[in-house]
């Protein structure tokens, strides 16, 4: 459940007013996310408006993604579709961001096509702005290297321990050391030169009158141009929208892509989904499991199409 605005301690809470140059007249709780902290949109007395995140030791690595997320935004050029930085405030164990307020809303879910359209066009030209990455961030490796490319392998440890396996997918299950040896490429595949948003899906984009805007941005990294629009695919389907061939085949940023590298992004996709599923709710969030299991699903349909045909 979300924290309210006045959850964070007063102090801090002064300290922002001063930095925006107005009191806080009204603070409207935002939905979305998995995140227990504060997310909320502040009318202020100057007649300005901002939208503010904020978070206390509330789950492990919680105060790290928000301290790596205000280093990514403070450095993003003007250019960039993203909410500007105008403040942020790490003390007493809270770390808080505050962003100029954008006039907009999240993609209407299920996707309607004219609304995926327009991200996906945006999403060609955030990569082509982003290529060479104007800003210092971790290669993908290292972002994502506690993640990505291990979940067969352990579904396979899993198995030589006695796991039967039996929910797993028969498929996968006959071709679970083919797919850890797949998998195990994705690291060289996805190295590349482009800031990577890291995470993109509905509720990190907003449609404004004039742009999409893409937000939260504390998984930014240095990878291939069409890294993002791997990894967002599965969620898209999920959400309704076409299977992620269709659109992988069409996107310009996949177009002169190495299918083979693709192809073990996806395998690496497809067992971190797969593993995740199986794992109990991390703690402190909202319930996260049967949306990482439907996600595993996916990107293994989508890994074995590829297999099959040879993509």
């Amino acid at each position: 459940m979300r924290l309210s605005w006045s959850a964070v301690p007063a102090t801090l809470r002064a300290e922002a007013e001063r930095l925006l140059g107005g009191r806080v007249l009204r603070a409207v709780t935002q939905p979305g996310g998995s995140s227990p902290g504060v997310t909320a949109r502040l009318a202020l007395s100057n007649g300005r408006n901002a939208f503010v995140k904020a978070v206390g030791e509330t789950g492990p690595g919680s105060l790290d993604m928000h301290r790596a997320e205000a280093r990514v935004a403070a450095a993003l050029p003007a250019s960039v579709p993203a909410a500007r930085l105008r403040a942020s405030l790490d003390g007493d164990g809270w770390v808080i961001l505050v962003f100029e307020d954008v006039e907009g809303r999240m993609p209407v879910q299920p996707w309607q096509p004219a609304e995926l359209s327009r991200v996906l066009d945006a999403m060609a030209g955030l990569a082509l702005t982003l290529t060479p990455s104007p800003i210092e961030a971790p290669p993908v490796t290292a972002r994502f290297g506690r993640y990505l490319g291990g979940g067969w392998q352990q579904l396979a440890a899993a198995s030589h321990a006695g796991d039967d396996l039996a929910d797993l997918d028969p498929w996968a299950r006959a071709a679970l050391h083919d797919l850890a040896g797949l998998e195990a490429g994705w690291a060289a595949a996805a190295e590349g030169t482009t800031l990577a948003h890291g995470d993109v899906r509905a509720d990190n984009i907003l449609l404004a009158p004039d742009r999409v805007v893409f937000v939260d941005w504390p998984w930014a990294c240095v990878a291939q141009p069409w890294f993002d629009l791997v990894t967002m695919m599965p969620s898209v389907t999920l959400n309704g929208g076409p299977p992620p061939e269709s659109v992988l085949a069409a996107h310009q940023v996949a177009r002169d892509a190495d299918p083979d590298s693709i192809t073990s992004v996806v395998a690496a996709l497809a067992g971190m989904w797969t593993y995740l599923g199986r794992q109990p709710d991390p703690p402190g969030l909202h319930p996260v499991r049967e949306f990482r299991r439907a996600q595993g699903e996916i990107a293994l349909a989508w890994l074995k199409a590829r297999i099959t045909s040879g993509g």
